[in-house]
């Protein structure tokens, strides 16, 4: 059952992330900027979290520890400030399908790869015939969607 509440909650979120995309492509044409939309989009998601965190996690504590670790451990926020700008200059030229399209693509990739090494501390998945066979699935899917 818990399998099944994570695949649902997975699926909501992949859901959300092509009216995220496209609410921010029109966020970019009210305020010109693309940097400035991606920036204002930060700003709401940090105020929610922040919100969240106080609520849930009953405030903020951070330990000592955290400064000792890895440098590449903070590099999550300006990968996501990436995508999220990627997304915000893309829709309007390439359109909400295409750019979804393109980043699935790129993902499935770049996780394979991720898998296959154990990178960034994720257990190994090596590759196999089944995941390049999808991994071709999705780019024939790119490329279907591209032309019609």
């Amino acid at each position: 059952m818990i399998w099944f509440l994570l695949m649902l909650f997975a699926l909501l979120a992949g859901m959300a992330l092509p009216a995220q995309f496209s609410i921010n492509a029109v966020l970019r044409s009210h305020v010109v900027s693309p940097y400035l939309a991606a920036m204002i989009s930060f700003f709401i998601g940090t105020c929610v979290l922040l919100i969240v965190t106080l609520s849930v996690d009953k405030g903020i504590k951070i330990e000592r520890e955290i400064l000792q670790q890895p440098w590449w451990i903070w590099t999550g926020g300006a990968l996501g400030a990436l995508y999220v700008l990627a997304t915000i200059i893309l829709i309007p030229k390439l359109g909400a399908a295409n750019t979804i399209a393109y980043i699935l693509t790129g993902q499935v990739v770049m996780s394979i790869i991720i898998d296959h090494y154990g990178l960034i501390k994720v257990p190994v998945h090596e590759i196999s015939a089944p995941r390049i066979g999808g991994a071709l699935l999705i780019i024939i899917g790119v490329i279907l969607v591209q032309k019609f």
